[in-house]
């Protein structure tokens, strides 16, 4: 390893305008990638599509699922003359718009019960109204300020199309003119998913806009002492380049999650580049530059190195979990990561040998040197009693772990998007007076599914379902419609089966059956919240293995009411794995690479700081997420550094001397300072991501400020403890071999002495 080091310093000495090149060129072509940049949303980032439960969601969306839009008309007499003949009006150009394949609204429902004609008066709708179901009434007439009108799209559009289709609808309705008082709002699934799109592109521009101002604040308080101070920020705004091309060229696209990662990557990409910038200051007070820059790399390029190293095997644990979104983050930071550090490694050189790069003169008495003096004292006495520091340590960590499986799960993504975009607003005013707007679809496949007997036990199934659960309000299947088109009774053989299926409309028919082979069940519930959802998943889950379908058919339950409430066990199985795993990758790495007892040093701070995380939650109130479950591996990687560039610099002072109390001194001493400013740094990069109107993103943020903080706190005062026991534990177990030795060769010469 440390010839490579040494083959990159050359290079970066001897051929430096070469590589420069070689860095533009890379630049360029990232610019190119960065144009292919797509954002993701939906169902992709929670469930993956390979798994069983993947196809068959796929298979319910693709040949059943319409992406409905809700056009909300409010005011104060919603199912007036007025308003339906503004909505008969508008109706036929909707219906007309591609992809559209039906609207519905209380209009076209009193127009079909009129004879064709619609009510003129109220005395009108008063007499129409007594021909209409009830539920078909509280379905479109809510409340007494709202009426509702369903605009379906095409089952099986792609993405592209889908918001293709959604903007005509909204361009149309918002040219339109609504009676006076009336207001018209666009709500929905599909129109929450097309908000929640752009708002993440808003977010991701103010949280790399706000993580580099807060680099740039931050280095100007903290990073006076060395010249050039801001070119860190360079250097992480070179390495976001390159991540966002690669990002394109090889089509990972952007997710809530992967946002997220952004200002993750400028704080820890900071963090390298102030190490690499800290240590070619502090050689080229006493060297030549190119010197300065052969130490720098060859000294600090392995270390910073080993503690990237190290950070990735956190991240690398994420792709144990079966969550997309935590994959595509575990990429994102890993590429991001290995980039920052790249260009740090090869940049802060380059940029030496342009700017001829001369320190700033000291009087020994700066604010850097300030810092060193005083945690390096700090560090002494912590290493002198570590006993006490250690206990303490361990016994809130202790606790964290036992709070941790305590700590609340939330999978509601309505609860993960900003407060204020507005189809959020109107989807949560429609569901707090109709109910959930997630339906509980059951997918029922086979190779006889279009039968008499199949349609006997679905009708059996929805008599149990409603009769058991007072949650479940509504069902609808093909059932419905074939006792409708048969005189209220469902047909008893697959002759009758087949006559009546050709009397219902062909549109409401594909609705509920595909072929011979798929057909839908679909319950409405109450809004239910997502542990309530889940005890009800249990439930019918149950009673579909208890009232088994006919050989030959089996019947499952999907779409987004089974992907969230199936986050819940997804995260609590993941979160504890990612850290177990992230755990045994950081030990394994550490112990191929130093090979020596110090190795394990820097675990017990990891540890520590992971139960200070599950503290700090149960203490802010802050659930886990698809996001936060993710903290605890990540801590592992982001801790592991800093206590890696400790002992790293310890191991290197303990060459010079014999005493580990002078090593851990001087190992404080000489880079204390810097890894306070890198760590405040990368907890300013973190902070960025409380700038988001993202409740799951600002709480992931305000962790892991907390986690960088906890872990500056590992580094500076767990290390020195845990070092210097360590120390007394490996002189203490040499000692005793040395005195069983002796004792040994004390016997052997009494024994030969006696023998003789």
């Amino acid at each position: 390893m440390q010839n490579i080091f040494v083959s990159i310093a050359n290079l970066l000495n001897h051929h430096t305008r070469i590589i420069a090149g070689g860095m533009l060129i890379l630049i360029l072509i990232s610019f190119i990638g960065m144009t292919n940049l797509e954002m993701e949303t939906g169902s992709g980032t929670y469930l993956d599509k390979s798994t069983p439960r993947g196809v068959l969601y796929d298979t319910y969306k693709e040949d059943f699922s319409q992406e409905t839009l809700v056009v909300l008309v409010e005011g104060s007499n919603p199912a007036g003359p007025e308003v339906f003949a503004y909505l008969d009006t508008i109706t036929p150009a909707l219906s007309s718009l591609q992809h559209v394949s039906s609207v519905t609204s209380i209009a076209g429902v009193f127009k079909q019960a009129n004879n064709g004609f619609l009510p003129r008066s109220d005395e009108d709708i008063k007499r129409i109204e007594q021909q209409i179901p009830a539920e078909t009434l509280t379905a479109l007439v809510p409340s007494g300020m709202m009426t509702l009108m369903y605009v379906k799209l095409d089952a099986g559009l792609s993405d592209t199309t889908k918001e293709s289709a959604m903007g005509n609808v909204k361009s149309f309705v918002s040219s339109t003119s609504p009676p006076p008082g009336v207001i018209c709002t666009i709500t929905g699934g599909a129109a929450f998913q097309q908000d929640m799109k752009n708002a993440m592109s808003e977010s991701m521009g103010v949280l790399i806009l706000g993580a580099l101002v807060l680099m740039i604040l931050l280095l100007a308080l903290l990073f006076s002492y060395v010249s050039h101070r801001f070119l860190p920020v360079m250097m992480v705004f070179i390495g976001l380049i390159l991540t966002f091309g690669i990002m394109g060229l090889f089509g990972i696209p952007i997710s809530m999650t992967v946002i997220a990662a952004f200002p993750v990557l400028i704080g820890l990409g900071i963090d390298y580049a102030i190490q690499f910038h800290a240590r070619l200051d502090e050689q080229r007070r006493t060297h030549s530059l190119s010197e300065a820059i052969f130490i720098t790399v060859t000294n600090t390029g392995p270390a910073v190195f080993y503690a990237m190293l190290a950070t990735t095997m956190g991240f690398l644990a994420m792709f144990i979990s079966p969550i997309p979104m935590l994959q595509s983050f575990g990429l994102v930071a890993i590429i991001g990561v290995a980039l920052c550090y790249l260009t740090s490694l090869v940049g802060i050189p380059i940029m030496a040998w342009i700017l001829d790069y001369t320190p700033k003169k000291t009087n020994g008495n700066d604010w850097g040197q300030q810092v060193d003096r005083i945690l390096s004292r700090m560090a002494v006495v912590i290493a002198k009693k570590p006993l006490p520091i250690l206990l303490v340590a361990v016994l809130i960590a202790m606790a964290g772990i036992q709070i941790d499986p305590t700590i609340p799960i939330s999978t509601e993504e309505r609860d993960f998007v900003p407060t204020g975009m507005p189809s959020k607003i109107t989807l949560d005013k429609v569901t707090d007076i109709t109910g959930s707007t997630t339906p509980l679809p059951i997918l029922i496949t086979g190779d006889a599914v279009v039968s008499a007997d199949t349609i006997l036990w679905m009708q059996s199934f929805q008599d149990l379902e409603l009769h058991n659960y007072q949650q479940i309000t509504q069902v609808n299947s093909i059932t419905t419609y074939l006792a409708a088109y048969n005189n209220g009774k469902l047909p008893t053989t697959d002759s009758d089966l087949d006559r009546v299926l050709s009397l219902i409309p062909v549109g409401i028919r594909d609705q509920y059956i595909n072929g011979q082979n798929e057909a839908l069940i679909t319950f409405t519930t109450v809004d239910l919240a997502m542990t309530q959802r889940e005890n009800l998943k249990e439930q019918v889950t149950h009673d579909i293995d208890f009232l088994s379908p006919p050989p030959g058919v089996q019947a499952h339950i999907t779409g987004d009411f089974d992907i969230f409430t199936s986050l819940i066990s997804d995260i609590t199985d993941s979160k504890e794995m990612m850290t177990y795993l992230g755990f045994l990758f950081v030990v394994l790495c550490l112990g191929l690479i130093y090979r020596n007892y110090y190795a394990i040093t820097p675990i017990v701070p990891i540890i520590c700081i992971v139960g200070w995380n599950a503290v700090a939650m149960f203490i802010l109130g802050v659930d886990y997420s698809p996001l936060t479950a993710c903290l605890g591996s990540m801590t592992i990687g982001v801790a592991a550094e800093y206590t890696i560039l400790v002992m790293e610099r310890f191991l290197e002072e303990k060459k010079k001397t014999h005493s580990v109390i002078d090593a851990i001194q001087a190992s404080v001493r000489k880079i204390g300072s810097a890894i306070l400013v890198s760590g405040l740094a990368t907890t300013f990069g973190f902070s960025a991501l409380m700038l988001s109107d993202f409740p799951i993103i600002a709480n992931f943020g305000l962790l892991t400020v907390i986690a960088v903080l906890f872990s500056l706190i590992g580094a500076i005062c767990i290390m020195p403890a845990i070092l210097s026991t360590m120390n007394r534990f490996i002189h203490g177990a040499e000692d005793t071999i040395h005195h069983i030795e002796e004792i040994e060769h004390d016997v052997l010469a009494g024994y030969r002495e006696h023998h003789h």
